[in-house]
């Protein structure tokens, strides 16, 4: 969001805008022709009230592929490599947050060379994993924490080259080295990412368009 009513995305394959719209990793969204892997596009789309949620966001990107795009498609069931987020065994170190639940939520990774840090502030469980699986991992990440409420942490770790796509800032000479991603979770959150396998949903494409110029 730009603004409280503006809404701009800049250079986005529309493979990446389905599974950014239906928070999948790219690899969860096959079919359609090869353009919607190597033509990118520029939105600049005008939001009506107040400011919109993420969620709300979607939605309205998920219109807009329908809408501009002509977007069909369908879903499979797909058994493949996921993240389970589940608690350590010596239980979360979570902290209720005081914000009211209408309140938006804050999520976003702030990447810098050799770490990122992740400040997060009235956000569920199912939130914070669909974040994980939309932004850092190509792979999808199931909540299995069974935590309900809403959450305020900080998690701080050194990123490898399997998030972000790789496509991340190396440390500098004079990085303090700290914990990858598995043990911050553990020691920051009391929380636990394991790899595994497991059935998932998957977008097949039926059929899309490329759209009009404005």
């Amino acid at each position: 969001m730009q603004g409280a009513q503006k809404f701009i995305a800049r250079g986005y394959t529309l493979k990446f805008m389905v599974a950014t719209a239906y928070n999948l990793p790219p690899r969860l969204v096959s079919g359609g022709p090869d353009w919607i892997e190597t033509v990118a596009y520029d939105i600049d789309a005008a939001t009506p009230g107040a400011r919109p949620t993420i969620d709300e966001q979607m939605a309205m990107l998920r219109s807009l592929l329908s809408e501009r795009f002509n977007l069909t498609f369908h879903r499979e069931q797909k058994e493949m490599q996921v993240y389970e987020l589940t608690v350590a065994k010596d239980g979360s170190r979570l902290r209720e947050s005081a914000a009211p639940a209408e309140e938006v939520p804050l999520l976003v990774n702030r990447v810098f060379p050799g770490r990122i840090e992740l400040p997060a502030r009235n956000v569920t469980m199912p939130q914070f994993a669909a974040m994980m699986q939309r932004t850092v991992f190509d792979r999808p990440v199931l909540d299995k924490t069974g935590l309900a409420g809403r959450y305020d942490f900080d998690l701080e770790w050194m990123p490898d080259d399997a998030q972000f796509g790789g496509m991340i800032p190396p440390p500098n000479a004079d990085t303090p080295q700290r914990p990858d991603l598995y043990a911050a979770m553990q020691q920051q959150l009391g929380l636990r990412l394991q790899a595994t396998r497991g059935m998932v949903d998957v977008i097949v494409i039926d059929r899309v368009d490329r759209p009009s110029e404005n």
